[in-house]
């Protein structure tokens, strides 16, 4: 067995049965070192040297930790679910919860689509915005799957698609780019606008997959013990039974903050800076007092510290997996089984991102380690430069939606087990997994042939 699948499978099992995602990624890691001949100080040597990359992640997450939890002092949170509240009222009327329902999805998808665009603050919002909604969700008896669903999809299908934001940094900085390098000797050049073109066939499977989700899988009502809830970032202050209201100043503050943020991304490219400078203004505001400060920082890292410590340990996974040179390997022998069909090819190719990315939990960092092998892969079988966009496109995003060391599974669960009932493998990575992978091998298969 390849050491690849037999570490990614190890990882799934650990984490099936509720072993720490952080510990299933460590403990399979140096499975598959062992398993591949290597010593165990080189092993080690090869995941504390993977380490680095996952750190840069995490810092991020940290300070748009800091940034969401800033934002929540600001009382945006409270006013959307107090409006939302108020829009239902007293009433249990079908046909209003139905609108609200449908409200509440429709919402989080622009909130996530914002969130890796227009706003880049990613799965920060999550936590943020999902635990002061949870008592309505509750009332109304909704599936958390369906919402968990929802999440993965609004921050999932954004960098597929729209070139901006984190969008810019996976179509243009990493899939266009690798493949311009893989293919140079080969005399492939792509441009930045093929790649949003390339990848709206495969999107079109995550439509799909959240239409199952929401219209027939989790559709029917399901119970959950009700938890008071108070958000964790409010201090020890009484909580005033009316919405925060605004002022016009704090307004102007809060469209400062957001405004800075993004630029501030867009112009140096990093998301630490966005998140520092957001914080830094909004600490500005009068909200909170300027010693409590530091207070409110340490809340926001605190808040995305498993997030960050995940994506650490899937950093030096990654790395262990690299020093394996078992990815070359895993490509030789899926190339032994294709023949001479470019239709297997294609479908090999996808089913090999897929564990190479639900191992790594991280579409950005598999792109550049397949697009090496899948390039020169897809131009013998003939495959247009369009279609081998698509194909390293949709490998790399395969898994992303459905690996336990992903944000975009990490993220949903932040949010929606801050009581407790939510469980990471089984309500988050097992429904987006179903969901979105399956239809997007279908879709990026297909995408394949008419490209």
């Amino acid at each position: 067995m390849n050491t690849i699948v037999l570490a990614v499978l190890i990882m799934i099992v650990l984490s099936l049965v509720r072993v720490p995602v952080v510990i299933a990624l460590v403990v399979s890691a140096v499975v598959g070192g062992l398993y591949a001949g290597m010593p165990i100080a080189e092993i080690t040597a090869a995941f504390n040297g993977g380490l680095g990359s996952g750190a840069v992640v995490a810092l991020a997450s940290a300070t748009l930790g800091a940034f969401a939890v800033a934002l929540s002092r600001t009382g945006i949170a409270d006013v959307i679910a107090g409006k939302t509240l108020r829009l239902i009222g007293a009433s249990q009327d079908a046909t209003r919860l139905k609108y609200v329902k449908w409200g509440i999805y429709a919402a989080l998808v622009v909130i996530g689509f914002s969130a890796d665009t227009i706003v880049p603050i990613h799965i920060a919002f999550i936590p943020m915005l999902i635990p002061p909604l949870l008592g309505l969700m509750n009332m109304m008896k909704l599936d958390r799957r369906i919402i968990a669903c929802v999440l993965t999809f609004s921050i999932v299908i954004p960098y597929m698609i729209a070139p901006v934001g984190f969008g810019a940094i996976f179509l243009n900085d990493i899939l266009t780019q690798n493949v311009n390098e893989a293919g140079a000797s080969l005399g492939i050049a792509v441009t930045n606008d093929m790649a949003p073109k390339a990848m709206l066939i495969p999107a079109l499977g995550m439509v799909v997959g959240l239409l199952i989700a929401v219209f027939f899988s989790y559709r029917k009502p399901r119970d959950y013990q009700h938890v008071e809830y108070h958000q964790p970032v409010a201090g020890s202050e009484p909580q005033d039974e009316e919405p925060r209201r605004l002022s016009v100043l704090q307004l102007c503050v809060l469209g400062v903050a957001v405004g800075g943020a993004l630029l501030v991304q867009v112009w140096t490219g990093s998301m630490v800076l966005g998140g520092l400078l957001g914080f830094t203004v909004l600490s500005m505001n009068g909200l909170f007092k300027w010693k409590d400060q530091d207070d409110v920082f340490t809340q926001g890292m605190r808040l995305m510290a498993f997030i960050g410590f995940v994506m650490i340990a899937a950093a030096g996974f990654a790395g262990v997996m690299k020093a394996t040179g078992a990815i070359p390997e895993l490509v030789s022998g899926a190339a032994d089984i294709i023949g001479d069909s470019p239709a297997m090819a294609a479908l090999v190719m996808l089913l090999v991102g897929l564990f190479i990315t639900m191992g790594i939990g991280s579409s950005f960092s598999t792109v550049p380690i397949i697009a090496a092998i899948f390039v020169p892969m897809a131009m013998h079988f003939g495959f247009s430069p369009m279609a081998t966009i698509a194909l390293v496109g949709t490998a790399g995003a395969l898994g992303d939606a459905g690996s336990p060391a992903s944000d975009s599974t990490l993220g949903p669960t932040a949010g929606l087990n801050v009581d407790g009932q939510h469980d990471h493998i089984r309500d988050s990575v097992i429904p987006t997994f179903m969901h979105y992978n399956i239809p997007l091998i279908l879709f990026g298969w297909i995408a394949a042939q008419v490209l």
